[in-house]
């Protein structure tokens, strides 16, 4: 298994904020892609992540803290200033740059520390790991980093942490199929009425009105707390062929599985 699978972005995600500067890419890897943690209020949380750096030279980022915010539509925005119940001041960054050597890698700690009065939910930010030009470097250093500076590349690991308890909820509301950018497909609609984030895990058998077997798969993304979302059912690639295109209607059945429990599926979609 390839230890980069996870993130997304081996490649280059651009987040250049203002200018005509030509961005440059940096090829970084993190590991892990995201942490999910459980924490006390008033116990301080140490952590660390691995930055690699893939290319034939030494390679120096920024690193800081960003909010983020994620719409029921599975829509993200990445937030500089501090949102309304950001746990961002809890965070201790070991530093604020971080030079990666060619073709090696560097590990950076954060830690956490919730005040003992912290009400029980989930703390969630991003570490965000951002790669700058040379005339921004000696800023950072400085200590005079500005949210403006231009960035040639960034990569954002989630981080979440379960305060005193918190926990998702989850509630499988519909199973049904329509059409998506002239596509049909699969749906699962579910609700998270408890504290802290959940995903939907597991497959469906199915089989198609052609007679073609293949599992379908829940989409991976977080169902925040408070949320419904309307995730996808994606049938799943096998050796290395293309994910067949189902033929409706398609029956499934088996599992679908989260952090505390699991649901039986049995349904026809048409």
């Amino acid at each position: 298994m390839n230890a980069f699978r996870s993130f997304s972005f081996f490649a280059l995600l651009l987040a250049a904020t203002g200018g005509a500067m030509a961005a440059s890419p940096f090829e970084l890897a993190v590991t892990p892609s995201r942490f999910e943690l459980a924490a006390k209020p008033g116990t301080r949380l140490g952590q660390s992540l691995d930055i690699h750096n893939l290319a034939s030279s030494a390679t120096e980022v920024s690193m800081r803290t960003i909010d983020w915010s994620y719409s029921a539509e599975g829509n993200i925005g990445y937030h500089d200033e501090l949102l309304p119940g950001s746990c961002r001041p809890w965070v201790v960054l070991e530093r604020r740059s971080v030079s990666v050597p060619a073709r090696g890698k560097r590990s950076f700690r954060f830690q956490v520390d919730p005040p003992a009065d912290a009400p029980r939910g989930e703390c969630r930010f991003m570490i965000a790991i951002e790669g700058a030009e040379p005339a921004q470097q000696t800023v950072i250093r400085s200590g005079g980093a500005s949210l403006s500076l231009p960035v040639t590349g960034r990569i954002a690991v989630a981080v979440y942490v379960m305060l005193d308890g918190a926990e998702p909820r989850l509630e499988i509301r519909q199973i049904a199929s329509g059409e998506a950018d002239g596509t049909r497909r699969a749906v699962v609609t579910v609700a998270n009425t408890g504290d802290a984030h959940g995903r939907l895990e597991g497959s469906l058998d199915a089989t198609d009105s052609k007679g073609r077997t293949f599992e379908l798969v829940p989409e991976g993304t977080p169902i925040l707390p408070g949320q419904t979302r309307t995730l996808a059912l994606v049938p799943k690639a096998e050796n290395g062929q293309p994910a067949p295109q189902p033929v409706y209607p398609v029956k499934a059945s088996g599992r679908l599985d989260w952090d505390k429990g699991s649901f039986k599926v049995d349904v026809e979609l048409k």
